[in-house]
């Protein structure tokens, strides 16, 4: 029962209870349309690269064959077609390699901001409850 126009417990604890489920719905919706914005740009960026790459892997072929060209000028074309397969080999391990390093360095994706939110919001909720 409420005593000098305060809510009673029952109710304060009915609020919270409301607050709380609010703010989480509210923190979930957040999160939803935080990752989908990431994925929608992951996904543009990536049909980017792929594209890019394609183009790239055109020009490289063409590349290795004026090399291969260049090279026989002065050996005979097996030999150089030897020493540019070699030299793309050594690139593509390369590449390989620093590749596997940056993914096993990549985070995986979380909805940072939200999740700042939340933590933000929880400190709220523990600060007014040690009041």
């Amino acid at each position: 029962m409420a005593v000098d126009g305060e809510p009673s417990v029952g109710e304060l604890v009915r609020r919270a209870s409301e607050q709380m489920s609010d703010l989480v719905r509210l923190e979930v919706r957040a999160a939803r349309a935080e990752l989908a914005e990431k994925g929608r740009r992951a996904g543009v960026g990536g049909g980017l690269l792929g594209g890019a790459g394609v183009v790239a892997h055109v020009g490289l072929i063409a590349l290795a064959g004026t090399a291969v060209a260049l090279i026989a000028l002065a050996l005979e074309v097996w030999a150089a077609a030897l020493i540019v397969t070699g030299a793309l080999f050594l690139v593509a391990g390369l590449m390989a390699l620093v590749g596997r390093a940056q993914v096993r360095r990549a985070v995986p994706p979380v909805p940072e901001r939200a999740l700042g939110g939340v933590r933000a919001d929880l400190d709220a909720i523990k600060e007014g409850v040690h009041r």
